[in-house]
């Protein structure tokens, strides 16, 4: 559970993918939103995407880590898969910072 400032309310939030795109080109919104909403429905806020099928120099993951840290602290329950990419994301980040250092 967590609350929401603007209104004061505890409600259950979920951080999940939101499927976009067309047919055979699936790209996913990654969105903090209440989880009596709908998949497209209203959500809180945007903190990246996901493209599965980036091909050459495209970018296949973008995540706020911060913001997305900052709802989990607060109480948001990621589902499978965001923790999945949240993962991949964190671990892309480390690499970054050391090749940075290194270099």
């Amino acid at each position: 559970m967590a609350l929401i400032p603007e209104r004061n309310k505890l409600i259950m939030v979920t951080i999940r993918l939101s499927r976009g795109g067309s047919k055979r080109r699936p790209f996913y919104s990654i969105l903090v939103a209440d989880q009596r909403r709908s998949a497209r429905g209203r959500f809180i806020e945007r903190v990246g995407f996901f493209n599965p099928v980036a091909i050459g120099k495209e970018e296949r993951l973008r995540l706020d880590i911060d913001r997305l840290e900052h709802w989990v602290n607060q109480g948001a329950q990621p589902t499978e898969r965001v923790s999945q990419l949240y993962k991949q994301a964190k671990s892309q980040a480390v690499t970054e910072a050391t090749s940075e250092v290194a270099a």
